[in-house]
């Protein structure tokens, strides 16, 4: 069962908050607490993460979550 958008923004803001301002996370860590085969909910937790106050990054620029290759890291606007 696919989790539903505001599942998926409460794990991700619940992680944001956790680790801080200046901190990050990869997107996979949510997808892991909502699913055992949580592969396949990357796009979605990339796309609700697009939605949120939450900055994307990869190796350390900012890039849009949805459409950025490779692994990126999340985390509250600094």
């Amino acid at each position: 069962m696919t989790p539903s958008d505001n599942e998926i923004a409460d794990i991700l803001l619940d992680l944001a908050h956790q680790r801080g301002v200046g901190r990050t996370f990869c997107p996979s860590e949510a997808a892991r607490r909502l699913s055992d085969d949580w592969r396949p909910l990357m796009p979605e937790v990339r796309r609700v993460a697009a939605q949120l106050d939450l900055q994307a990054t990869q190796k350390g620029a900012a890039v849009d979550p949805v459409t950025a290759k490779g692994p990126i890291r999340l985390g509250l606007p600094g």
